[in-house]
């Protein structure tokens, strides 16, 4: 799995103020931001793997499909079979290179969002590497330094374990509950 670019950190935003994030980070020095979204996988992981700043940002997220999937699923709005064809598509992308994961998300306002999509973002996404997914709150202004300060800051952990280790166990990750099993509740 390629999970850097070049030379940088890599940072995927996501989240409806994602655009207006962006907007507050490009110019922050050391950091390019790439608008991404609804572009091609393949052409945006080239974007990525092509940028040279120490930090690159940008708001397309390979596991958007999985995460649909996954909430769906949850939702009782579609099946297991679903979830397992993105999880087999997500793969092969990371295997071909079509799809970089970024090493930190940052989730804007999760607090607002439905509450299986707050399980996916902050559970089932966030269990694998708690302090790589980092709630935010979207931008109020042009100016608002907090996104800045954050992007600053970002915290050292263990890197994310290769997507093909976790993956294919999602629909065993069920909101509410995941990560629970392993502290005794």
């Amino acid at each position: 799995m390629v999970s850097l670019s070049a030379s940088g950190t890599v940072v995927a935003v996501v989240g409806s103020a994602s655009e207006e994030a962006l907007h507050v980070l490009s110019s922050v020095p050391g950091v390019e931001t790439l608008s991404l979204q609804g572009s091609e996988p393949a052409l945006g992981a080239r974007r990525i793997a092509a940028a040279s700043a120490p930090l690159v940002v940008h708001d397309a997220d390979p596991l958007e499909h999985v995460a649909a999937a996954w909430v769906e699923l949850f939702e009782a709005r579609s099946t297991l079979g679903v979830l397992e064809v993105e999880v087999e598509n997500a793969l092969a992308q990371f295997d071909e290179g079509a799809a970089i994961m970024p090493d930190y998300y940052i989730v804007l306002d999760p607090a607002d969002a439905d509450d299986t999509w707050r399980h996916w973002w902050c559970g089932a996404l966030g269990y694998r590497a708690p302090r790589r997914v980092l709630p935010a709150a979207s931008p109020t202004s042009p100016r608002d330094a907090a996104l800045r300060r954050l992007l600053a800051a970002l915290p050292s952990s263990r890197p994310w374990p290769e997507p093909e280790t976790w993956l294919p166990r999602l629909a065993f990750d069920i909101p509410d509950r995941v990560g629970v099993r392993d502290t005794g509740l």
